[in-house]
């Protein structure tokens, strides 16, 4: 038989840690002065150690409170984890909306419209050359004014990247209404 004294040093803990592990059930409680069996108490608290390992035993002061951690630590982390849980199911819904077809992501939609503004511009080079072979008496003033308009209509073209935000702007307006 064993005093708490004992038994604190045996498990290199302190007395008031002993007092408090007896009076949460941890512990065999001591019969009479100087009676607590210390085979019993080591065994206890072992397996006390190994339930809090596992995760079957919460600790008698919760982990919060220890250190001056902040103790709304476990619903932050909480939150954190639902807001995160939403960004990947909306990241996986885009990625089921693109694979069914049904949304176009941004870097696919510049590409093609550059792709695109490249084609026209290659054949708006050749309206003025064309034109003229087709009609060779056309006046120099014609060709050139035409030469004009087919600039005016490049630069709107290639400047369509640079535009893309406004127009996406004015069609989320349009499905508003």
């Amino acid at each position: 038989m064993a005093s708490q004294i004992e038994i604190a040093a045996h498990l290199d803990l302190s007395d008031r840690q002993i007092r408090n592990l007896v009076a949460d059930g941890v512990l065999p409680a001591s019969r009479g002065r100087g009676g607590m069996d210390l085979d019993a108490c080591r065994l206890a608290y072992i397996g006390y150690l190994r339930g809090l390992g596992s995760g079957q035993v919460k600790p008698e002061v919760p982990p919060t409170e220890v250190a001056g951690l902040d103790p709304l630590i476990e619903y932050k982390l909480m939150e954190e984890r639902r807001g995160l849980t939403a960004a990947q199911r909306v990241g996986q819904e885009n990625k089921n909306a693109v694979q069914a077809r049904q949304l176009v992501p941004v870097d696919f939609s510049t590409f093609a419209l550059s792709r695109m503004v490249e084609q026209i511009g290659s054949v708006l080079d050749t309206v003025t050359h064309k034109v003229k072979r087709k009609h060779p008496d056309i006046e120099v003033r014609h060709v050139e004014a035409m030469q004009r308009e087919i600039a005016l209509a490049r630069n709107i073209a290639s400047d369509l990247g640079d535009h893309l935000p406004e127009i996406l702007d004015e069609y989320l307006a349009t499905l508003d209404e």
